[in-house]
């Protein structure tokens, strides 16, 4: 199935959400990787970003520096044995937010109203993606 642009953004843009809800109650990299549903949930929630960004790369929607978070991913997902938690708590905290404002920019270039309409349906019975995705419509209109 051939997915559109703004569909990718909004998975990116959820994900990063998660994981900033994920790891609110962490202080350290070790306590992160000690409970184990949070850290296989950031570390889902990071190879979703990965495989999304590569979409975008492939649609010439972001230019190939971004292409450290699709390699990123795949360590991710073909090293999981060896992923280093002080790495992934260095990602999650200091390079996502900086991604997301740079999707931000360009997404309002685009409209998203569709895309998160579907995001919407997909998660009506989550009520943070929700209200996340409220956010993100205020944001995008601004």
């Amino acid at each position: 199935m051939c997915r559109d642009v703004e569909f990718y953004l909004v998975d990116i843009f959820i994900a990063i959400d998660k994981i900033k809800r994920y790891i609110q109650p962490f202080n350290s990299a070790t306590e992160l990787l000690y409970d184990e549903k949070s850290w296989d949930a950031v570390i889902r929630e990071l190879e979703i970003i990965g495989e999304a960004t590569n979409k975008l790369l492939k649609y010439d929607f972001l230019e190939n520096d971004y292409r450290i978070i699709v390699d990123f991913r795949n360590i991710i997902v073909h090293e999981y044995f060896g992923i280093n938690e002080n790495i992934v708590w260095e990602v999650v905290n200091e390079y996502l937010d900086e991604f997301k404002q740079k999707l931000i920019n360009e997404s309002k270039k685009l409209d998203l109203s569709l895309a998160i309409k579907a995001a919407k349906k997909e998660n009506k019975h989550n009520k943070n993606v929700l209200n996340f995705l409220k956010e993100l419509e205020d944001v995008l209109s601004s």
